[in-house]
């Protein structure tokens, strides 16, 4: 996007919001998002947490995905009206990734701006972290576009990942507030969702699951054929692939399943998991489920995107780069649960079982925090 245009965007948008911002300020949150159309699982819970501690705050959500089209661009334009009068009228904003509104216009000091990441950490750089990397943003366009500016606060679930979010979204660490994410409550308290799949999969109840959960990034399909090739013909395993939504991996009946199941369901059913730079490895590490990498592409990545966490010394005796070495360690290797917990321990402080609960008396908090 041209910086000029950018620019003049912003101009008209300030224009809009001053006369916006004369509206009174309600008891209200209003949730944000461009990650998806639906409510997150960390919202659902988090909604609802509010609703039993009070019930007079009104919850208000806007999320909307925006493809690369020039028409779904344009007609964004007007939601963003939208989003701007919810902003101005609300106490509290919380939204789970960047916001065009949120950090590109000024706001009223009555508002608290909450970044609740839509991860449960980052092994991946992001955000400011990736600037002019061949697959990050143009540091001048993250310029012009304000990037993640105007939060108050940054929920992180650990100090370590703490650390990560302070170079991500530019800020000291007396923004960061360590709060284990709510879908950690449903990770942990929540029973599997097993019989309600094997009675849709009934062919997959004697075989061990091994969940592959890939990251977005080229190349994606051409490694998940690599796992394809050593996978069958293992009658003892059943290989399921659970794409990201962006993905190009088509999907593959013999590697799929029946049903209505998120990814979380699919971690708790699933008896060993594999991924490359997603963070579901921490939801994974949470299940003290078996964990693997699968990243042929390691070097590679990591001059093109880079990481946070750097996997190879984290868990050096579950990272591959060859799909046939991987399958032999399942084979034949004991896994070393006590690796896996120090990694777990590390990246998530998740004691509390109330998480969601815990937020919400926090959020509650700043509703009466600041006055008009």
């Amino acid at each position: 996007m041209n910086i000029f245009f950018i620019n003049i965007l912003k101009f008209i948008l300030r224009v809009i919001y001053a006369p916006i911002k004369l509206f009174k300020t309600k008891n209200r949150i209003v949730y944000l998002s461009r990650q998806s159309n639906t409510k997150s699982l960390d919202m659902e819970l988090l909604e609802q947490a509010i609703i039993e501690e009070d019930p007079s705050i009104e919850q208000v959500f806007r999320l909307k995905m925006i493809d690369d089209s020039f028409s779904a661009k344009f007609k964004y334009c007007f939601t963003l009206i939208g989003d701007m009068y919810y902003i101005a009228t609300s106490k509290v904003a919380i939204l789970d990734t960047y916001s065009i509104p949120i950090s590109c216009l000024k706001h009223k000091k009555t508002l608290t701006v909450i970044q609740l990441w839509h991860a449960l950490g980052a092994i991946k750089k992001f955000g400011l972290q990736s600037l002019d990397r061949e697959n990050g943003r143009s540091k001048a366009i993250s310029k012009a576009m304000c990037m993640h500016k105007n939060y108050d606060y940054i929920l992180a679930p650990s100090s370590a990942t703490a650390k990560f979010y302070m170079d991500a979204f530019g800020y000291e660490a007396s923004k960061i507030k360590i709060c284990p994410m709510p879908r950690v409550d449903y990770l942990l308290n929540c029973k599997p969702r097993s019989t309600e799949f094997f009675s849709l999969n009934p062919g997959m109840a004697d075989r061990k699951i091994v969940l592959y959960l890939p990251t977005f990034r080229d190349k994606d399909k051409y490694i998940a054929e690599e796992l394809k090739v050593e996978f069958q013909g293992k009658s003892d395993y059943q290989l399921i692939i659970s794409a990201h939504p962006l993905s190009t991996i088509k999907r593959d009946e013999k590697y799929s399943y029946n049903g209505d199941f998120s990814a979380i369901d699919l971690m708790k059913i699933a008896d060993i998991i594999v991924t490359d730079y997603s963070a579901c490895a921490f939801e994974a590490a949470l299940l003290m489920k078996p964990l693997y990498f699968f990243v042929p592409d390691y070097e590679e990545y990591e001059v093109k995107r880079g990481l946070n966490v750097k996997l190879v010394e984290e868990l050096p005796n579950y990272v591959f780069f060859d799909a046939e070495k991987l399958l032999e360690n399942m084979d034949s290797q004991p896994y070393d649960i006590c690796e896996l917990y120090k990694f777990k321990d590390k990246y998530i402080k998740a004691k509390d079982p109330d998480n969601a609960k815990k937020l919400a008396k926090f959020i509650i908090m700043l509703t009466t925090k600041k006055g008009e």
